[in-house]
């Protein structure tokens, strides 16, 4: 929640400064501007909620990714593997089980256990 905290601060100050240049310049009255800030609150506590969800979303996506049909792209998305290694991964096709990609010495052991909750062999 440290990120959320951090993002709401930040959304919040810069309301409140945009807030203060922006406003007309007639003067307001406490209970206007007590409106006005817990307007603000609320709607950059919805942003700040959704941003945080967003993050999140992004940060936890972990799409299957099947080494018999992925693009060279697809396969350097997964983490430690450059494009040398997709283009081997994609030269060995097919694969009966991702096993094999430590077997017939595609990956060493360490890269397929960094990979293997993110990968599936289709036929």
């Amino acid at each position: 929640m440290r990120l959320f905290d951090l993002a709401f601060a930040l959304i919040l100050s810069s309301l409140i400064f945009m807030s203060a240049c922006t406003g007309s310049r007639q003067e307001k009255s406490p209970e206007q501007i007590r409106q006005e800030t817990a307007n603000a609150t609320a709607k950059l506590k919805r942003d700040t909620v959704a941003v945080a969800q967003g993050i999140k979303e992004g940060i936890s996506n972990k799409e299957m990714v099947d080494v018999n049909n992925a693009s060279k792209a697809d396969l350097t998305s997964l983490p430690g593997i450059t494009g040398a290694e997709a283009d081997k991964i994609i030269a060995r096709r097919p694969y009966d089980n991702k096993d094999q990609l430590v077997t017939r010495r595609v990956l060493t052991q360490p890269q397929y256990d960094q990979i293997a909750s993110r990968i599936t062999v289709g036929k």
